[in-house]
């Protein structure tokens, strides 16, 4: 018996082709008609200079990788809350451990139905798969041609059967942020030769150089790698916290499994 698919998955599933093109949009939007305000600049003009201490519009001055990188940014945090969200159901009512501990008290006992009732009030990956085992430990115990090897195989088959089609909703979309933490900083990067480039062009006037067009050239060189990094460094962070994550669980899942077969075979001893 499989786990039923989830409202999380069919959600985590539309979620990429939804959300990617959204961001880009508002990253558009950002760029354009908050941090080019006319506001932001002396004599309201978008290609002068900002007002002096103008966060905003020294960042448009970043140049036409800057909304890329906001809509980069504003994906890193948007996939951060989806997988909280997503997790958050996986984990269930209560602690796993506590969970758990009812299962394998009511196994111990022999009241299998109360062991699959508990696993549908706690609901979560974790219970999803525990239930799947209980289904097949209720099965196996009325099979009169296997012995009890057979059935704790059997068992331990269903976990596996059960876990591998949990781990895919848990770990869906956690690509984008194992994408984004090296993408990022080279979008950033090349935002930054893009900066440098209008630098040393001009430098390379005759005469005086021109003043604007060397601040301008730094400032998008500057901007555009504060954005790839922090960008890419909050990708990295939200990655390894939520692999950390489905690790744990993972184990639960392994620990819950293993008191199943372990109860099984304790209380078959005669097996058959």
């Amino acid at each position: 018996m499989s786990s039923n698919p989830k409202p999380t998955s069919k959600f985590s599933t539309m979620f990429a082709a939804i959300v990617i093109p959204l961001v880009l949009v508002i990253g558009i939007v950002v760029y354009r008609f908050i941090l080019g305000n006319a506001s932001n600049f002396e004599g309201g003009d978008p290609d002068g200079h900002p007002l002096q201490g103008n966060y905003l519009g020294m960042m448009y001055k970043g140049g036409v990788l800057v909304p890329v990188l906001i809509g980069a940014f504003l994906l890193v945090w948007t996939v951060f809350f989806e997988r909280i969200f997503t997790l958050m159901s996986a984990n269930g009512k209560a602690t796993t451990q506590h969970f758990i501990r009812k299962v394998q008290q009511y196994l111990t006992a022999g009241n299998v139905d109360n062991a699959i009732a508990e696993c549908d009030a706690q609901q979560g990956s974790v219970a999803n798969v525990v239930r799947a085992a209980l289904e097949r430990y209720k099965e196996v115990e009325k099979a009169p041609n296997m012995d009890r090897d057979q059935k704790v195989l059997s068992i331990q088959k269903e976990i596996e059967e059960a876990t591998a089609l949990e781990l895919p909703m848990l770990e869906r979309n956690l690509v984008i942020l194992a994408t984004l933490s090296s993408v990022a900083t080279l979008i950033g990067l090349l935002g930054t030769v893009f900066g440098m480039i209008r630098a040393f062009s001009a430098m390379a006037t005759t005469g005086a150089p021109d003043a604007v067009q060397l601040s301008e050239g730094i400032s998008e060189a500057l901007i555009n790698t504060a954005l790839g990094i922090s960008t890419s460094a909050f990708a990295i962070v939200f990655y390894h916290y939520f692999t950390t994550r489905i690790d744990g669980m993972t184990y639960a899942i392994d620990e819950a499994g293993n008191s199943i077969t372990k109860t099984f075979a304790a209380t078959h001893k005669l097996g058959g």
